[in-house]
């Protein structure tokens, strides 16, 4: 389903730096404010010992991408900038070093005062990192010119004071990727947009005549030696991603006619010509979802990965490959227990791809032709390049990369060189230490599968003493929970730092362990899952001194759906809080904007088979629920609408259940503005206190 796992990398867009856009766009129009219904819950003030796990949250510098040019010389990052509380402000800021060189990394803007002896940077929110074919040049976006509107600069290396501006387009820039001749650079352009490309972020109001309107994102071109700007997709059509061909004349897209944030459950692929007239072929209809097309070096192949996906920016799947002229697609990781996330050709036709196996991070090379993988690398820990999942920025030759690599021990950093022998590039956190204790791989059985989890120790841990326990479920279900060091807004590793046990499970219906083990949940939301989750629950009381009197629940989109539902089936928690969750499956269908996803999980619509949705609705069975139930959520959620946690709170508090609904201003499904994350955070927290304590 749409459910976000909020807590991986932020995205909002096919864009790798545009959450800066994003902020800058809400912190314009919204007021800070928190609605509350019911019993106010004892909330600590700011300044409290919460606040030192709350601010070792955002004590990390962090990265939004990093790409390594394409003779694997070179390397450039973007990072998070800080503002007020030492938060993420919107702003970022894109640097530059040698792979082999001792020099300290050159800051690139185009946002800059002063004079050249003494240059100040203004804050702007700049990335989205492409680099030439010939790795003298790199194009990235900026807002430069007016605050919250990207456009497309090029900085060449040759020439020091050389950055001119290619663009002056109002709406969405994304993705920039050059031609392999290095004349053309093509974007993704939504035109004209009022608000930021996916249905993660915050919905615009709708008042007066309700009508399915949308804005298209197309595949727009810039001619580098002209200046031309023209769009080449259909009008009628969304492309979400795209990949040049070898002799730069056709790309390979992924697209889908009519409203972009919900049709990319039913994208095909297809391919398009770069001419004038841009004429586009159907390729390939997937039976399920598919993303990451990527072209063979040789201009035969087009490879993808394909699967059943919950989230967009969420891939997971088997590798395909399919003719270029289109034709049958096959299959060249069959029965692998993985999920594969994301992929690239090498210079001799083999595919690497970053995969998650079980919840490490691990990247593997498959040759289409014999089918033979070999593993190249697996960690416990999360490597990126800015995508969500695992995946890597790969230079030509197939071998040398740079990633952001952190674990739940070590804070991000970029490292570069060939995969898995990596070295450190940067040292932005060299100081910042966990505020929560050990994070440990545990395995067990349920139902015949093998499942894991990540259980997390308490701050400062005593063996001899017994602790509370909260279980963390993540979002998706196509997500897996790694040994990543946490953004700023995940509240439930704040309850390690403040004494509590917390239990991160990969059930059924999880990225990690095959296309098999993700579609185990399908028609089956709440039993098989949950019964996964409750085995984990045993497993760790098993193997840490945990009280198994003082249990809670929490999660976030798909997690908050499942702690709806866990509170309906057992009494063994004794708190919960619900983000973002889905208290009834019938009403949620047409309240939702993104209905497609849901066919794949549960076979048909609400109005063609109601009882499948009716048997995995919380509501169907809440009067059993006797747990205090915390429910908080955006006003402007579209994935997971408002309705759904007031219709979820209304029944507990007419049942005389503890409860609380906490609803917060202008936040979509994912919480950008920092003041609203503290918040969720503290009161999370507090709740578990209250309770658990």
């Amino acid at each position: 389903m749409r459910f976000s796992n909020w807590f991986v990398a932020v995205i909002f867009t096919l864009s790798i730096c545009n959450s800066g856009q994003l902020l800058a766009q809400q912190k314009e129009t919204a007021k800070p404010a928190v609605n509350t219904r019911s019993r106010e819950a004892a909330k600590p003030k700011p300044g409290s010992p919460l606040d030192t796990v709350i601010d070792a949250l955002y004590a990390a510098h962090t990265f939004e991408q990093t790409a390594i040019s394409p003779d694997g010389k070179k390397i450039a990052w973007v990072e998070t900038l800080l503002g007020k509380d030492n938060a993420p402000d919107g702003n970022t800021a894109i640097y530059l070093s040698g792979l082999q060189s001792n020099e300290g990394p050159a800051r690139v803007s185009t946002a800059v005062g002063g004079t050249r002896e003494n240059i100040k940077y203004l804050q702007r929110a700049e990335g989205s990192l492409a680099w030439a074919p010939d790795s003298t040049k790199l194009a990235f976006l900026s807002d430069a010119v007016k605050p919250g509107q990207l456009q497309l600069y090029v900085k060449d290396l040759s020439d020091h004071g050389s950055m001119p501006r290619h663009t002056n387009v109002k709406g969405l820039l994304a993705a920039p990727r050059w031609s392999p001749d290095g004349k053309t650079i093509a974007v993704l352009y939504t035109e004209n947009a009022t608000r930021a490309a996916g249905p993660l972020v915050a919905e615009t109001p709708e008042t007066g005549e309700i009508q399915d309107a949308f804005f298209q994102q197309r595949l727009a071109l810039i001619d580098l030696a002209t200046g031309d700007f023209r769009q080449i997709s259909p009008a009628d059509m969304y492309v979400y991603e795209f990949d040049w061909s070898p002799d730069s004349t056709r790309f390979a897209v992924i697209a889908a006619h009519g409203n972009g944030d919900n049709n990319w459950y039913i994208a095909n692929l297809y391919t398009l010509d770069a001419g004038p007239l841009g004429l586009m072929k159907p390729i390939y209809k997937p039976p399920l979802q598919i993303a990451n097309p990527r072209w063979s070096t040789d201009g035969k192949k087009i490879a993808f990965i394909a699967g059943l996906m919950s989230d967009e920016p969420s891939v997971g799947g088997d590798v395909y490959t399919i003719p270029a002229t289109g034709g049958e697609a096959t299959n060249v990781t069959p029965e692998i227990r993985a999920t594969a996330n994301w992929l690239a050709w090498t210079p001799e036709g083999k595919i690497i791809f970053g995969e998650t196996v079980e919840g490490d991070a691990a990247v593997a090379k498959v040759d289409p032709a014999s089918g033979r993988i070999d593993s190249l690398w697996r960690g416990q820990e999360q490597v990126s390049a800015g995508l969500w999942g695992t995946n890597i920025s790969l230079a030509r030759d197939g071998k040398t990369s740079a990633i952001i690599r952190s674990s739940l021990s070590d804070p991000p950093e970029i490292w570069a060189g060939p995969i898995g022998y990596w070295r450190q590039v940067t040292h932005r956190n060299a100081a910042v230490k966990p505020a929560w204790g050990e994070a440990k791989s545990i395995h067990w059985k349920s139902d015949g599968y093998d499942v894991q989890g990540w259980l997390l120790y308490p701050r400062d841990f005593v063996p001899s003493k017994k602790y509370p326990m909260v279980v963390e479920v993540h979002g998706g279900p196509g997500a897996a929970v790694q040994s990543k060091w946490p953004d700023s807004g995940h509240f439930a590793i704040a309850l390690a730092g403040a004494g509590y046990f917390v239990f991160q499970p990969n059930p059924r219906g999880s990225f990690g362990q095959g296309e098999a083990f993700t579609r185990a949940n399908v028609r089956d939301f709440g039993y098989g899952d949950f019964r996964d989750i409750l085995a984990g629950v045993d497993e760790a009381l098993r193997v840490a001194p945990i009280d198994s009197t003082r249990l809670g629940l929490t999660g976030w989109s798909y997690g908050g759906y499942m702690t709806m539902w866990g509170v309906t089936q057992t009494n063994r928690f004794k708190a919960a809080m619900a983000g973002a969750g889905i208290g009834n499956y019938q009403s949620y269908y047409g309240e939702n904007k993104i209905d497609q996803w849901m066919i794949p999980f549960f076979g048909k619509s609400v109005y063609d088979d109601p009882e499948v949705y009716f048997r995995s609705s919380p509501i169907t069975f809440i009067k059993n629920v006797k747990t205090p139930t915390l429910v908080i959520v955006g006003d402007s959620d579209g994935e997971c609408p408002t309705p759904q946690s007031y219709e979820f709170w209304h029944a507990l508090k007419t049942l005389g259940v503890e409860t609380q609904l906490v609803v917060y201003e202008h936040e979509g499904h994912m919480f950008v503005k920092p003041e609203h994350q503290r918040d969720r955070t503290r009161r999370t927290v507090a709740w578990f206190d209250a309770h658990l304590r």
